[in-house]
């Protein structure tokens, strides 16, 4: 059962002939695995993808909901002169908006390919290159933190995540995540028919990893479920002020990797945690 992230495209050479399985991984053999698969796979996922997340837009996932529209880390106009740091941002599409919006963002990737891309869109935005559970700034450097499908499904201790970004955060700070919802682990990760069936235990909590014929992770996504999730928010310091679980909208008519409209119609695809550091 292939649990891809919303992220994650097909896989390119050398490591078409991963196998899946499910077992356990640790902080340093995720975040080992994990840098090295999207600095391989960066250029077919911003090539595919590229131009529904745009290069200016903040896309929550693959339903589409849009920022402009959700408001999660506030109105548009109260973003003027924050700073805000965006987690596992990929090519920075959402710091650009944000940084239209007077906002300051900072865009981290654990990718350094992933930051080529932002740069080849525009070095408008400063970009850093980090691990998100050792977040390289000063106590209290930002206002908001957010995180798009990034960096929270693929640790093995999303507990310090949560903290680090606690960290980094001044009081009254929000902190706005996108995971792919807990209750898609239960179902093949397919977009048709075939994807509407259980077939895991929502409540096996195993790495999914795919791993190279020497047994080493070239991949790795972590499950958590709904209560997981709000516990490990909880114990990270924060205190949840809402879950957002967006539905599949009439208009959009694609399929990314199993997401589609027929499931997304059925079941929700995307989980999105607003939090705030008291």
């Amino acid at each position: 059962m292939n649990q891809e992230s919303y992220a994650k495209p097909a896989p390119e050479d050398p490591e078409d002939d991963a196998q899946a399985t499910r077992r356990d991984a640790g902080d340093a053999e995720s975040s080992r695995a994990n840098r090295g698969w999207w600095d391989r796979n960066a250029d077919e996922y911003q090539s595919e993808h590229g131009a529904f997340l745009g290069d200016d837009r903040f896309v929550w996932g693959p339903e589409g909901l849009d920022e402009a529209e959700a408001a999660l880390l506030g109105p548009a106009d109260s973003l003027k002169g924050k700073d805000v740091l965006e987690i596992g941002a990929g090519a920075a599409q959402c710091s650009r908006w944000l940084a239209a919006r007077g906002a300051r963002p900072v865009a981290l990737d654990l990718s350094h390919r992933q930051l080529q891309h932002a740069l080849r869109i525009g070095d408008d935005v400063p970009l850093v290159e980090a691990d998100a559970g050792r977040l390289p700034f000063r106590d209290g450097s930002f206002d908001l933190a957010c995180s798009a499908y990034g960096a929270v499904p693929f640790v093995a201790d999303p507990v310090n995540v949560m903290r680090e970004v606690r960290r980094v955060l001044r009081p009254g700070g929000r902190w706005v995540f996108s995971v792919t919802h807990p209750i898609r682990w239960a179902f093949p990760d397919e977009p048709g028919p075939e994807g509407l069936s259980v077939a895991a235990s929502y409540f096996d909590r195993t790495p999914y990893v795919e791993q190279d014929e020497d047994g080493d992770a070239v991949y790795v996504e972590h499950h958590r479920t709904i209560g997981d999730r709000v516990r490990d928010v909880v114990a990270g310091g924060f205190r949840l002020v809402d879950l957002v679980e967006p539905e599949w909208p009439a208009w959009n008519a694609q399929e990314w990797g199993g997401w589609s409209p027929l499931r997304g119609n059925l079941i929700p695809g995307t989980a999105i945690f607003v939090c705030e550091r008291d």
